[in-house]
């Protein structure tokens, strides 16, 4: 099980069940919503349990982001597809015990860093 909350409190979350190892993506809209790349976690929708009052933003068809509206803490990731949800792995009070499994989207990366670790790269 995993706890997490927005900077001001007003949104915590509960994940349980199958937890998935994180991905980091860098694609242009995470850069941008984020400040730099987003690191997320993943569990099947049914077990996140969400406290507060979440803002949704759809950005694209496929997929909604979901922020705090009173501090604007971008914390969850939505395909519409798919039954799983995304969870910022900056939210997590705590440790995680979680270990970053994947780079996304890198052909997106910013041109002011390099991705230095061993950890498998995905263009896309």
């Amino acid at each position: 099980m995993l706890t997490g909350s927005c900077n001001c409190k007003a949104v915590t979350w509960t994940a349980q069940g199958d937890i998935g190892q994180p991905a980091m993506c860098h694609c242009v809209q995470c850069r941008k919503q984020s400040g730099h790349a987003w690191a997320s976690g993943y569990c099947d929708e049914a077990d996140l349990t969400i406290n507060g009052d979440v803002q949704w933003y759809a950005l694209t068809e496929t997929a909604k982001r979901g922020f705090c509206p009173t501090c604007g803490a971008f914390l969850f990731w939505k395909d519409h597809s798919e039954k799983w949800i995304s969870f910022s792995m900056g939210s997590v009070d705590g440790p995680s015990g979680l270990k970053l499994r994947m780079h996304i989207f890198t052909v997106h990366k910013g041109d002011y860093y390099d991705i230095a670790d061993d950890v498998p790269q995905r263009e896309d």
